[in-house]
């Protein structure tokens, strides 16, 4: 064979590689799957791990009548659709009691409506901070967090959340 036999069979092989390597595809990427949660059913989620018992002590601090027209006016709003409204008078509520765990969760709960995932965080692990171990306040902070994890694709953080919600709960006492 000579050398021009041989560089035309190199570059014939070489062309054939090429080729083939072309027909080579790489495997499809996993399909992603998107979160459709809207902000309302992320909302319905914590109320309901909340849940409503009556056997458990419940204790709220007393308020200023100026916050108390804040909060109901908030919760018109809210109802109203007026989220914006509802996030201004619970931020008004805030500044004359910053540190009341009731006020901070609502607040966080119309940041849940809003999307704003990160604020809804922000203030429910404030209001956990400041409030209650126990009850139906602590779990819809931690069902709060759970949530705006999720809707963050941080399912493992989410996962974090959850299991701190069943540490909301104490057994009633048994009497006999």
């Amino acid at each position: 064979m000579n050398v021009s036999s041989a560089l035309r069979f190199a570059l014939a092989a070489t062309a054939a590689s090429l080729l083939l390597a072309a027909c080579v595809s790489t495997p499809p990427s996993p399909p992603v799957v998107q979160d459709t949660t809207t902000p309302a059913q992320r909302l319905a989620a914590v109320e309901a791990i909340a849940g409503v018992d009556d056997t458990e002590l419940s204790v709220q601090p007393l308020r200023d009548a100026q916050v108390d027209d804040l909060r109901e006016n908030a919760i018109s709003k809210r109802k109203a659709g007026d989220l914006a409204g509802a996030a201004e008078d619970l931020n008004q509520a805030l500044m004359l009691v910053d540190n009341d765990p009731g006020i901070l969760q609502e607040r966080a709960e119309v940041a849940l409506l809003q999307a704003d995932w990160a604020r809804a965080e922000t203030l429910a692990k404030k209001a956990v901070d400041l409030g209650s171990r126990t009850g139906p306040l602590c779990r819809r902070h931690w069902a709060t967090i759970e949530q705006s994890r999720l809707a963050r694709a941080e399912k493992e953080n989410a996962v974090s959340a959850h299991a701190q919600i069943e540490g909301c709960t104490v057994p009633g006492i048994k009497r006999f």
